[in-house]
């Protein structure tokens, strides 16, 4: 544990806080708490977790774009996505990450190369569907959230696996936040 793992800590968890709340500030804290991440995460050889936060200071420029200028304009609307979609995107995901695992764990000196690709090939997906707004993203989180947390404890990364088991509880309470977001808008079941 270092101090700079506490400032991305904190940061990290500003960002899980205001994105509940759909407030577009999120994707700052997001940009800064990733800043931070792509170092400390290529320090312990955790290397995707290193690349997917290089994808999330781009995501969180996406992402504050996208809810101030998106839509119609007047920024976005909460959507939701099909069960046959999530089950096609799952599928793909984790070919993925099957075909990324291996390369990892056969060409570099990742450690946890398939679980390190797993959550960070979700993790991508995830961070879209946030950034469009779509409500089942939290459910993502929870299980990202979740296998994350084993990643970082072994890795000793002892707060950020803190951090992680906060946000299950909040991408939890996140989901029914943003779903009864979405149904006082009144628009359609599905997009």
């Amino acid at each position: 544990m270092t101090a700079w793992e506490g400032v991305a800590v904190v940061l990290a968890l500003a960002y899980l806080l205001l994105a509940m709340r759909g407030n577009i500030w999120c994707w700052p804290a997001a940009f800064f708490s990733t800043f931070i991440y792509v170092v400390l995460f290529w320090k312990v050889s955790l290397l995707m977790e290193s690349v997917l936060n290089g994808y999330y200071l781009l995501m969180a420029l996406y992402g504050f774009w996208q809810w101030r200028y998106g839509g119609r304009g007047e920024g976005l609307s909460y959507q939701t996505w099909s069960l046959s979609r999530h089950v096609r995107l799952i599928g793909i995901t984790a070919l993925v990450a099957l075909g990324l695992g291996y390369v990892m764990d056969n060409y570099t000196h990742a450690d946890l190369a398939y679980l390190d690709s797993a959550t960070t090939c979700f993790a991508v997906v995830g961070t879209v569907m946030t950034a469009r707004k779509v409500v089942e993203n939290w459910l993502y989180w929870v299980v990202i959230d979740i296998v994350s947390i084993y990643l970082y404890m072994s890795k000793q990364m002892v707060l950020t696996s803190g951090l992680f088991v906060l946000y299950v509880g909040l991408a939890l309470a996140s989901y029914f936040t943003w779903r009864n977001a979405y149904r006082s808008q009144g628009e359609p079941a599905f997009a």
